[in-house]
């Protein structure tokens, strides 16, 4: 299993390894289509996870939590729970 965040075309998304998970994490191309209101490249989506990347371990990690995931099992996240933590850490920025 890879440490980085890469893209896999065979699958159209871009995967991440969950730390203290043993698994892996993705993220598929219609997710990011929907984040970034475009449609997107695979470099567009590397860069938009680099930049985001703590809201995106952060719904991982909620999702795992949240869903009971095992530990070695991957999961997948959708534009919802990554923007549900946009939307947290902003407020959390804003002194909300």
């Amino acid at each position: 299993m890879s440490n980085e965040v890469h893209w896999r075309d065979d699958i159209a998304s871009l995967v991440f390894p969950v730390t203290g998970h043993g698994a892996i994490c993705a993220v598929h191309w219609g997710a990011f289509r929907t984040l970034l209101g475009a449609e997107p490249t695979p470099e567009a989506c590397l860069g938009y996870f680099r930049r985001f990347e703590a809201a995106f371990r952060a719904a991982a990690g909620a999702k795992i939590a949240r869903k009971g995931i095992l530990p070695g099992t991957s999961l997948h996240l959708t534009s919802r729970d990554i923007a549900r933590k946009l939307l947290e850490d902003a407020q959390i920025a804003n002194g909300e």
